[in-house]
């Protein structure tokens, strides 16, 4: 009985152990390894949970902070989840924490997805670039608009953490990265062959679609069945495509002709090709739709995972072809592949013809059909790899403040612009027109530039962030990281102590600057002005500084929760992101800067917590270069009633805290003909010199000697109105 009841119990703990779910670390780490029966935990050093399937190791899967914890735009790293196979290959990645404030709210976690998937099928020894990949050997993927800084975080973290983890585990040598050279082609090797030759020896490549196979690729669409073969035609050619690459002299020189060969070498740049593409067939590879100054929609090219799309300018009419043997060919073309693309000739390249079928008016179902190309070996020589020494432990900052060499030295060229305007203001403002156009101009380059291309906009986030950093633990990486906004900030923190807020607030604000510019619009189309009474004006300005004391409180707390109510600012919706956002965001960001043409930055007035911020340490400023008289407010008013942003008070003072430095007071200020001191001044002038002018008259007429004989005619009486001679 003992026997049979032990049987019956081990053949119930076999059943559970094999009906028993893999127990993986994460989720996403089965997904990882679809085949795997187990994982370890996260040992060894660096640590990493092993896949297992039976006893054989499929792969390793790392969380990015045990091993790289790098700090992100927030000043926190993101923690990541990795896996690689045993051949250092991603298989894939996801993102198990962050606290970004552009991700938190503003891009969705999809768009996180879409970019790490781009990271599958990579090598843990890849060079990995956010961007294009602008240097030879290094693999580019695309970056999440308006949150480039926080994916080259995450790039440096997961490759890097990668890299430690294959080194350690022996999959990867642990000192040296191999970058490959694209490969040379061979200009100076030419063999006269005939047609039958280049196609033979995989000069030149086929692809041969009969209406059955295209037919066949709309099975199951909305397209099947539309414009199809009768059982009769299924056989005939749909496209015959022939496509080669013509840089090699053994296969342009052969098919263009001496000539043409020359001309089309003279017109390809330095790191351009040429792609030949011959057809036939009931089927078009140009297209019947392609416009001048508009794309190719039915061929492109794809190598390493990079498309290749052709433009007008990229194309090339074909119509004289001198290879022996060559068939005669209904539609020929030379397609240019830009420098930009990287391409290499060397290694192998796809081309790839879509197929399309209309189902509607607007709608269309596509097919894809393509083949591979490799050039012979002997017209190119491939160099061998080159070892250079990783630069894996450099600072990420390093490497980006090098990228962005180009758009940082137009920064700080602004920057030192807007700095001589300051110290010239008293020049300047002399010039009213000069004013006008040098801070609309500026104020242009400060929305477009730094704001909608540099995404430069400053956020009280940046205030908490850098206030919750020096409660914390104070790194200068995690701001050094965006340089604009580095170069930004420390521009800001010197114009505080020698102009105050108002640098910032009216010059290089992209949220205050296009509110400004539509305001500026209004007035153009004499829209009215509406104004809040000095009483009202003034206690508005408090509700900035109830914001920022607020979104201060709730950072104390929870500095991820402040950066959501942060949302109050609109510069995400309005700069960051473009307008690209959920309608609830765009329809507030929009409709405060709509308020702006008819009250000058109503926003930045009343509600701007950043400049709140601003308006503090402002107070210390060193010197004030706004000029006044003491005629100002007793009785002149005429800046008073003339200031927009509403900050000279009554009795003439201008509030700096509230100053937006316009400098329109100041051109008032020098103004003869509207600053009433100065036009009493310039009147007393005028009598002078009228005076003067008829006394030189009179000696003109009567000599110096002459005027003493002209008699005076003295009023002993003024009040009377007659004289006593």
């Amino acid at each position: 009985m003992y026997q049979l009841a032990a049987f019956v119990c081990l053949l119930f703990s076999l059943h559970s152990a094999v009906a028993a779910p893999v127990v993986a670390p994460y989720p996403a780490a089965a997904d990882f390894f679809p085949q795997a029966d187990r994982f370890t935990g996260f040992d060894g050093e660096p640590p990493a949970s092993t896949a297992f399937r039976g006893d054989d190791v499929l792969g390793y899967v790392l969380r990015t902070n045990d091993i790289a914890p790098i700090p992100a735009y927030s000043g926190k790293p993101i923690n990541q989840l990795v896996g690689f196979d045993t051949e250092g290959t991603l298989v894939g990645a996801t993102v198990l924490e962050h606290h970004e404030p552009i991700l938190l709210v503003g891009i969705p976690e999809s768009r996180l997805g879409e970019f790490l998937d781009q990271y599958k099928g990579k090598k843990v020894t890849d060079r990995v670039k956010v961007g294009a990949g602008s240097r030879p050997g290094y693999v580019g993927v695309d970056a999440i608009t308006g949150a480039t800084v926080t994916v080259m975080v995450m790039n440096e973290g997961l490759m890097r953490s990668a890299r430690d983890v294959a080194t350690a585990r022996g999959i990867i040598d642990p000192t040296v990265a191999s970058v490959r050279p694209p490969a040379r082609v061979r200009m100076e090797l030419f063999e006269p062959q005939d047609w039958k030759y280049l196609t033979g020896n995989g000069a030149i490549r086929r692809l041969h679609l009969t209406r059955r196979i295209a037919d066949m690729s709309f099975k199951g669409t909305d397209a099947e069945g539309v414009d199809e073969a009768s059982p009769d035609e299924q056989g005939d050619t749909f496209i015959d495509l022939y496509y080669t690459y013509l840089n090699a002299p053994t296969i342009g020189r052969n098919l263009l002709g001496e000539s043409q060969y020359n001309w089309l070498m003279a017109e390809l740049k330095p790191g351009e090709h040429a792609i030949a593409v011959f057809g036939n067939g009931i089927y078009s590879f140009k297209g019947s739709g392609y416009v001048r100054g508009g794309i190719f929609d039915r061929v492109q090219l794809t190598q390493d995972g990079r498309e290749i799309s052709f433009r007008d300018l990229d194309y090339h009419r074909l119509s004289d072809v001198y290879a022996d043997g060559i068939p005669d060919f209904s539609e020929m073309a030379i397609f240019v592949v830009r420098e930009h693309y990287q391409f290499d000739p060397g290694q192998m390249w796809r081309l790839e013809l879509l197929v399309k079928r209309q189902t509607g008016p607007l709608d269309s179902v596509f097919s894809n059909f393509g083949g591979e190309y490799q050039i012979p070996d002997e017209y190119v020589e491939r160099p061998e790899p080159i070892a250079v020494v990783d630069d894996i432990d450099q600072p990420i900052w390093v490497s980006v403040w090098r990228e962005r060499e180009f758009q940082i030295a137009v920064l700080v060229a602004g920057l030192a612009f807007l700095t001589l305007i300051m110290f010239l203001q008293d020049w300047l403002a002399r010039f009213p027109r000069v004013i006008i156009y040098l801070r609309n101009g500026f104020l242009l380059y400060t929305l477009f530039f730094i704001g909608w291309y540099l995404l430069g906009q400053l956020s009280v986030v940046n205030v908490l962030t850098f206030t919750n950093a020096l409660f914390n633990e104070f790194s200068w990486n995690t701001f050094l990281i965006d340089p604009t906004m580095f170069i930004l900030w420390t521009f800001v923190a010197v114009t505080l102590l020698l102009w105050g807020r108002g640098v910032y607030c009216g010059w290089l604000c992209p949220y205050g600057a296009l509110q400004r510019l539509i305001n500026e619009i209004a007035l153009l189309f004499k829209v009215p002005q509406w104004h809040f009474p000095p009483l009202v004006n003034e206690r508005l300005w408090a509700v900035k500084y109830i914001i920022l004391l607020v979104l201060f409180g709730i950072s104390l707390q929870s500095i991820g929760q402040a950066e959501r109510y942060a949302e109050v600012e609109p510069f995400k919706t309005a700069i960051t992101l473009r307008f690209d956002r959920e309608w609830p965001f765009v329809l507030y960001a929009g409709g405060l800067v709509l308020v702006s043409a008819f009250n000058c930055k109503f926003f930045c007035k009343y509600l701007c917590p950043l400049g709140a911020a601003l308006a503090i340490p402002a107070r210390f400023r060193l010197f004030d270069w706004l000029k006044r008289r003491k005629e100002c407010g007793k009785p002149c008013q005429i800046c008073a009633n003339e200031c927009e942003i509403q900050a000279i008070s009554h009795t003439g003072e201008i509030v700096a805290n509230e100053c937006h430095y316009c400098l329109d007071c100041q051109v008032t200020y020098w103004d003869q003909h509207k600053c009433p001191p100065l036009i009493q001044k310039r009147k007393r002038r005028d009598k002078v010199s009228t005076a003067r002018a008829r006394v030189a008259e009179m000696e003109d007429t009567f000599g110096p000697s002459g005027l003493e004989d002209i008699p005076v005619t003295v009023d002993s009486n003024p009040r009377s109105g007659k004289s006593a001679g």
